[in-house]
């Protein structure tokens, strides 16, 4: 009994020093103005059990470890208030108080914190413990019993009024464990029966999440040995709307066994939540070190030498070095966190090798903060089914694109796809989000439903030159472009901001250097087989992403004014209707996405003009592909191999970037001259 007033005792002090009594008193404040008396008074209290375990040791050790004995005790401590203060004159009983912990934080060691790819479970106490998921489906949020009044048959019992017979939720009950028509009294053992305009409501929501390391099994490689299983995770009340599809969550929550004739499901009842973000490293290795610090008197040589060299395992170097540019900076340009649509890098390639570049895309979503390769027969954006956890509802699941949210989503082939799934993934190009409808006859619910759910990553795709388009004819109002782009629509095409032909330039034999490369391979496998392969690595270049991932950049005068010139002279350039299309808002979107990736890549945390002049050259290099129609001379050594030991090359790529910049300049004051426009998208 002594233990149990101390307990009280401590917790009037911890609600007094950490602002959960002025709590009380503002819901207090709530339920008096709606002059509505209730059968149940709903209050929820934030709780740290390290200040708690500071202040007294055995009341920190009950929440930890005996969270319901902890909720009665804070119960009898707050109805205690309420009545000493007149908070609320229609309160009547200790049992019409509901308390919610919501515990904040756990102590940082492994008995505490629950690992989801651990099994079996069901085992442990249940008890409050730290857990980081992964969401891969969640419900609308539907309606649960929170609380319930009972009355005693008997009308001579004193239950039979007031509110003595009070059932709350409790964690992992389910709705017939709170209302039921087999309650007896605890005075005359009559039958109880249900006040039923008593009744309050709450709202609740159902998340799936599974470990993150199951991802590891998307990115397209060997597959895992270990079977991942998800999870159920039960939102209710303010808790509800808290976490998105595609996003990674620590919570603290409660391990519940729910039982649902004639089996018994594990599930967690969440306390609070959450958003865990990305953590970049700030390592990188001393041979990129060196290299930035060698070629720190040009702005170009750096990008060019890490896009010329990387990806040596897959491809040689000096081979497809603007693809793997492009594919650097989409991975640069990827942040989980970050939902501007001008962060997006969508990467089309153009090939008649689509064994080689699909192969050089796998290599590369390994290196993604998080990468999905899409399973042409699986779902690439969201999903139905019937929840069959007993509400009823729709269970929204997510495809390949909402798992991919903050890094990389690979296509592949695009002519493996059929035409709705085309027709849907322009849609999303186009508006960065995916909408569900919910028939609600078919879940229900009162009313159809319609959700949008925000896609966040950026998408790989290639298509087979080769392969004849399946159009007869071609509409006279678009502009033809300078390559054949297969079976793809040229709506989907100028959805994807970059696109690039993947060609070997300049060699009579262009299927040499590849052939070297595989035989080599064969000979020796698992040994680099470059210079370039020992000097930088494949972890050397995760590092390097990872670090170029987390910096912060800010745009300089100089780089606003070559881009929003560059957008209004080429605006004024094509000034006919076939051609005024071409340079939209969303190029602005994408030059400005170029150039931010580009200064990552050469670790800057300013864009500087130099890095508007790659954006500039890459955008251009697209709209010829796609339409054939260039404001600009490209330079066609622009992205001319680049080798370490190669100075002359080195020079003569950086002397033609100079002379593409001073176009630029040229076209910028010619066509759009006085101070630059800033454009926003209406």
């Amino acid at each position: 009994m002594e233990n149990l007033l101390s307990m009280k005792e401590s917790i009037i002090t911890y609600l007094d020093r950490s602002g959960g009594l002025n709590k009380l008193v503002e819901g207090c404040k709530y339920f008096r103005d709606s002059q509505q008396v209730e059968a149940v008074y709903r209050f929820s209290l934030d709780v740290n059990p390290s200040d708690v375990v500071e202040l007294d040791a055995l009341l920190g050790d009950c929440i930890l470890h005996d969270p319901m004995k902890a909720t009665s005790l804070f119960q009898s401590v707050c109805f205690l208030a309420i009545k000493t203060l007149s908070l609320i004159e229609h309160i009547e009983t200790e049992n019409q108080v509901n308390v919610v912990l919501r515990l904040t934080h756990i102590p940082p060691f492994p008995n505490y914190f629950m690992d989801l790819s651990d099994f079996p479970r069901g085992y442990g106490p249940m008890r409050p413990v730290a857990i980081e998921g992964l969401v891969i489906a969640m419900t609308p949020i539907t309606k649960y019993t929170r609380g319930a009044r009972f009355l005693c048959a008997e009308e001579k019992c004193p239950c039979s009024r007031g509110f003595h017979h009070i059932r709350v939720h409790a964690p992992g009950a389910t709705e017939s464990a709170t209302v039921r028509n087999d309650f007896i009294c605890f005075l005359c053992t009559s039958p109880l029966k249900e006040d039923v305009k008593s009744r309050v409501l709450g709202d609740k929501q159902l998340v799936e999440l599974v470990d993150v390391k199951a991802l590891d099994v998307l990115r397209g490689h060997d597959p895992s040995s270990l079977r991942y299983q998800s999870v159920n995770l039960f939102l209710r009340d303010e808790l509800c709307n808290c976490m998105k599809i595609g996003q990674i969550y620590q919570l603290v929550g409660i391990p519940a066994h729910v039982h649902q004739w004639p089996s018994v499901s594990w599930s967690i009842e969440a306390c609070s939540i959450q958003t865990v973000m990305p953590n970049y490293p700030c390592l990188v290795s001393d041979n990129f070190k060196a290299l930035h610090a060698t070629s720190a008197s040009s702005p170009w040589r750096f990008s060019a030498i890490v896009a010329n060299t990387f990806a040596s395992p897959v491809v040689p170097p000096g081979l497809y070095s603007t693809l793997k540019l492009l594919l650097l900076l989409s991975l640069v340009q990827t942040e989980g966190e970050n939902e501007e649509a001008h962060n997006h890098l969508d990467v089309l390639a153009i090939t008649s090798d689509t064994l080689i570049i699909d192969r050089l895309m796998t290599y590369c979503l390994g290196l993604a903060a998080r990468g999905v390769r899409h399973p042409v027969t699986g779902e690439l954006f969201a999903s139905l089914s019937r929840d069959d956890h007993g509400t009823g509802t729709a269970n929204i699941r997510a495809g390949s694109a909402l798992l991919a949210t903050g890094g990389v989503c690979l296509l592949g082939d695009l002519t493996c796809y059929k035409r709705d799934r085309i027709d849907a993934l322009q849609s999303v190009l186009e508006n960065r989000a995916v909408s569900v409808f919910i028939p609600g006859k078919k879940y229900g619910e009162d009313a159809d439903q319609l959700l949008s759910f925000p896609v966040q990553c950026n998408f790989w795709a290639l298509t087979d030159a080769a392969t004849p388009s399946r159009k007869l004819i071609r509409p006279e109002t678009i502009v033809l472009g300078s390559v054949e782009m297969g079976p793809v629509p040229p709506q989907v095409t100028n959805a994807f901001g970059l696109v690039i032909q993947c060609r070997e330039a300049g060699a009579d034999h262009p299927c040499l250097p590849m052939t070297v490369h595989l035989l080599r391979q064969a000979i020796s496998p698992g040994e680099p087989l470059y210079p370039a392969s020992m000097q930088f690595t494949t972890q050397d270049y995760k590092e390097l992403l990872a670090h170029a991932r987390g910096l912060k950049v800010d745009m300089s005068p100089e780089a606003e004014k070559m881009i929003y010139g560059y957008y209004m002279a080429s605006r004024r350039v094509r000034s006919d209707s076939a051609q005024a299309s071409l340079v939209s808002v969303t190029s602005i979107k994408l030059l400005i996405a170029l150039a931010q990736a580009h200064a990552k890549l050469n670790l800057r945390t300013r864009v500087l003009e130099y890095d508007a002049v790659i954006a500039v050259l890459l955008c251009e290099n697209s709209i010829t592909l796609k339409h054939g129609a260039s404001a600009l001379v490209i330079p066609p050594d622009a992205t001319f191999p680049c080798d370490l030991r190669d100075l002359d090359s080195l020079q003569r790529r950086d002397l033609t970037l100079e002379g593409f910049h001073q176009q630029i300049l040229h076209f910028v004051y010619t066509y759009a001259p006085g101070p630059a426009t800033y454009i926003t998208e209406e």
